[in-house]
């Protein structure tokens, strides 16, 4: 067995101190095992980059096919035409099937011996943001990681590091002891396994992959999403495949070109009724975006969800020739700094002005995500400072003369209850892996932290038993009521004998979404007084430049 011996060492002196380092040797016998340790600590992994100006994409269009016994799919040749369906053989070969139509389902093949599926959950977050902060973090302490999202983002102590339940307990156990309860064992016995169940032409044939091609080009996929009724009919160009993923099941992933991918974003991201320049400009951001966040999902083998989380993806899904044509005039155009490609933020509204990157988030600053004044004529004065109440309650209650006039979700007021409030940070924690906070009633909210761009970075909340700390765009997660960040508190009173009793908070702010980078509904008003695409963008985002795209400008983003 091959374990790396100075993680070994590491988390032995973390957990017995220092001096066990000087007689950790390079053999270790435990039980009825000896390990020959080898060293390979990596630090930093590089995205593989294409070398192509219209690189393929691997888009996860449904990500954990197979967590539910009903689970189908159906595939279908768009026009009439057939489809080839390539899958594994015994012998290590493949064969190729030809069909005019796929279904997927999913049966649990019992396993001769129950297997072990355990890790370790370092952290749990909102946003891959603050996921990949955390994980940088870990990785500064000697600890390797990976991220991973079954339904909230995660950090992990890396499988293949900690692979050995010794190495993996050494780890787990001197976390703990350090007061990190947070850090969560995962752990499952799994007795059977899920198996796609793939029929074509009356056979049956179960195989955990599959690679789908189309004879039209074009693949029409019917999936029953969870938890809903109605049924989703897309059609995607490019080729698909099924593959397992790191959740004990299955993504339907699509492999398609840049610049095809960019047309069945841009329609469903900036609306149907936008001005051409905006869609121009939203065409650039979701060229830009993909590329310096092709690393997410890494753990799974493909590069990017095609939900909110991401970018929303609908494969062909309702095209239009205005989006269509902007993606044409833009192509190959992306949004750099430094020759970099840049991560290209945007939300739905900001509220009037928006938010420095790490006023969501922690982490390496991006500056060119600079809050900046969503106001036509700000004239030299790019942002404002509105951290105080006096200027945040001033800010908040002027209603006209931004970009995102006539929208409602410039402004907006957001009620809950003490006990709504009170289960909903009590969901959050759970969710958090915070199993030891416990309490039965909040007594207090308080901004404690406020970013000069008017976002919360520090809540607190003062329960019956002690206070907690909730950050950033965290609170979103730990909040029903408010719709981003940008917001401030007023406390609700109930008369109850006489006497006033609090009985619950409203929420006061302005904006959907995070806030970061161009305000989707600002640049409607943008383009309609006649501004270019490059003109919104160079508004919106601090010391950027247009290029044509080359292989060089995707790095990785730390």
């Amino acid at each position: 067995m091959q374990v790396t011996f100075a993680i070994i060492c590491q988390t032995l002196r973390q957990t017995f101190g220092q001096t066990f380092g000087q007689t950790c040797q390079r053999s270790l016998v435990v039980t009825a095992y000896t390990f020959t340790c080898t060293l390979t600590m990596v630090t930093a992994e590089a995205v593989q980059a294409q070398s192509e100006t219209n690189p393929l994409l691997k888009i996860g269009i449904v990500q954990r096919f197979g967590e539910r016994s009903q689970d189908r799919l159906t595939l279908k040749a768009a026009g009439g035409g057939s489809l080839a369906v390539t899958i594994p053989t015994a012998d290590g070969k493949t064969q190729t099937v030809t069909s005019d139509r796929l279904e997927v389902e999913i049966s649990s093949q019992p396993l001769a011996l129950p297997i072990l599926d355990e890790k370790i959950v370092l952290s749990n977050h909102r946003s891959f943001e603050n996921a990949a902060a955390s994980a940088f973090h870990w990785r500064e302490q000697g600890i390797e990681t990976e991220i991973a999202q079954p339904r909230r983002w995660q950090v992990w102590a890396k499988r293949d590091t900690y692979g050995l339940i010794l190495l993996r307990y050494l780890l787990f156990y001197s976390l703990r002891s350090q007061g990190k309860f947070t850090v969560q064992m995962d752990r499952r016995i799994i007795s059977q396994k899920p198996m796609p169940s793939l029929i074509m032409g009356g056979f049956r044939y179960n195989r955990d992959r599959a690679d789908i091609s189309s004879s039209t080009g074009v693949i029409e996929v019917s999936y029953q999403k969870e938890n809903k009724s109605e049924i989703t009919n897309r059609p995607y160009a490019g080729t698909l495949r099924l593959q397992p993923n790191a959740h004990q099941s299955f993504t339907l992933v699509n492999n398609v070109p840049l610049e095809t991918y960019v047309r069945g974003v841009v329609p469903h991201e900036i609306g149907y009724n936008a001005p051409y320049a905006a869609v121009q400009a939203q065409a650039i951001l979701a060229r830009t975006y993909v590329l310096a966040s092709a690393h997410r999902f890494k753990v799974d083998d493909y590069e990017l969800c095609a939900d909110t989380q991401c970018q929303v993806y609908r494969g062909l899904e309702d095209t239009t020739e205005t989006a269509d044509r902007a993606i044409a005039d833009t192509r190959g155009l992306v949004l750099t700094h430094n020759n970099r490609v840049i991560d290209a933020l945007y939300s739905s509204t900001t509220g009037g002005i928006t938010a420095n990157y790490n006023d969501l988030w922690d982490g390496t600053p991006r500056p060119y995500l600079q809050s900046v004044v969503d106001i036509v004529n700000r004239g030299n004065q790019r942002s404002l400072d509105i951290s105080n109440d006096k200027n945040l309650k001033a800010f908040l209650a002027r209603q006209q003369g931004f970009n995102e006039d006539g929208w409602r979700n410039l402004r907006w007021r957001r009620e809950g209850t003490l006990a709504e409030l009170q289960a909903s940070l009590k969901k959050f924690l759970r969710f958090s892996g915070d199993n030891t906070t416990n309490f039965n009633a909040i007594k207090n909210l308080q901004v404690t932290k406020r970013a000069t761009s008017g976002r919360v970075l520090e809540l607190q909340v003062t329960t019956d038993t002690g206070r907690i700390l909730v950050h950033k765009d965290e609170i979103i997660d730990a909040f029903d009521p408010p719709d981003s960040t940008f917001f401030r508190l007023e406390p609700i009173y109930e008369n109850q004998g006489g006497n006033q009793v609090l009985s619950g908070y409203a929420f006061i702010g302005g904006g959907l979404g995070h806030g970061v980078g161009m305000s989707q509904t600002g640049s409607y008003n943008l383009a309609k007084l006649g501004w270019s695409y490059d003109r919104i963008l160079n508004f919106y985002y601090t010391d950027t430049q247009l290029q044509r795209l080359r292989t060089e400008y995707y790095l990785p983003l730390q």
